[in-house]
């Protein structure tokens, strides 16, 4: 499976929605769109994963990756993620402590 990224803009925020599998295979695409924003000077990034059906360890380093890099500008990277299976996967890591969670992206942006 693929991966599919899709950017809009809510209030200040950029949305991406990613849907498909966020693996080792996969991953790239999504850490050149956070670091491709970045650089053009999106700082408040929403993460929706909602239509995500498998994520592994080479996509969680993607996301604090992300994080790091909007962190460098004072900016925030903030998820969407209502799936319990992918937020075992959070709680586990204990990235559910690093990360802010939110169960909509409007939620998100206006966090």
């Amino acid at each position: 499976m693929d991966l599919t990224l899709a950017t809009r803009e809510l209030d200040s925020a950029t949305i991406v929605a990613v849907g498909g599998e966020i693996d080792v295979y996969t991953a790239p695409k999504l850490r050149d769109k956070i670091t491709e924003l970045v650089a053009r000077g999106h700082y408040d990034i929403v993460v929706d994963l909602e239509a995500v059906e498998f994520l592994d360890s080479t996509g969680l380093g993607v996301l604090v990756g992300g994080l790091k890099k909007v962190r460098q500008h004072d900016g925030m990277l903030r998820l969407v993620c209502t799936q319990e299976r992918l937020l075992k996967i959070f709680r586990i890591t204990g990235l559910a402590k690093v990360f802010d969670i939110h169960a909509s992206a409007e939620g998100a942006a206006a966090s």
